[in-house]
């Protein structure tokens, strides 16, 4: 299979996961307002989380351009492993919808509530309570299998794990805002995959 049908289904999912990001975090800056504090994540926080983020975007960015450019780290998966991706890939587009359609105007781009905030308990909110960092990060490792890259899924592993510091920070900042409902919230919610047992 030719390096350009890879190219083509990772572009139209990076694309795809992009404009939906995009749309839904506008909608919500223009309903909604500001966060109640935007510096809660802290300095060096927000500084890791922008360096990631940038090297995160700009290298599927890199592939699809030139793929090239992205040579020096191939992973040399066989093709069936790279359609394995672009299926994950498909799939997580339109978890990317269904999770921002669900959250709406509660998105913001730190760990702080807005300042009208609603508790979100539907859609995949009502298993998991940030099903945003599993998905994105799937999303980036299932790039890297489409694109061959074994630095661009380390890099979604990485995100995870990064956004996984903040998450304690951001529980707090929610049970500071919905007190006992976010509590009764979490007792039946998974924090990135959904509870086995309730």
């Amino acid at each position: 299979m030719s390096e350009n049908s890879f190219r083509i289904a990772a572009g139209l999912c990076f694309v795809a996961g992009l404009a939906i990001s995009g749309y839904f975090r506008r909608k919500a800056d223009r309903e909604t307002g500001e966060t109640v504090a935007r510096s809660t994540d802290g300095g060096a926080m927000m500084v890791a989380i922008r360096i990631g983020g940038l090297l995160l975007w700009l290298s599927p960015l890199v592939y699809l351009i030139n793929p090239e450019w992205m040579a020096w780290s191939k992973a040399g998966l066989p093709s069936w492993v790279r359609w394995v991706g672009v299926a994950i890939g498909a799939a997580c587009t339109g978890l990317i919808y269904w999770l921002f359609s669900s959250i709406g105007t509660g998105i913001t781009p730190t760990s702080a509530t807005r300042t009208e905030h609603t508790l979100v308990t539907s859609g995949p909110y009502r298993w998991v309570r940030h099903p945003l960092y599993t998905v994105g990060a799937t999303f980036f490792v299932s790039f890297g299998m489409m694109a061959d890259s074994w630095f661009i899924a380390m890099l979604g592993g990485l995100a995870f794990a990064l956004m996984a510091l903040r998450v304690p920070k951001e529980e707090a900042n929610l049970i500071a805002t919905f007190g006992d409902e976010y509590r009764r919230y979490m007792e039946h919610t998974g924090r990135y995959l959904p509870k086995l047992r309730k």
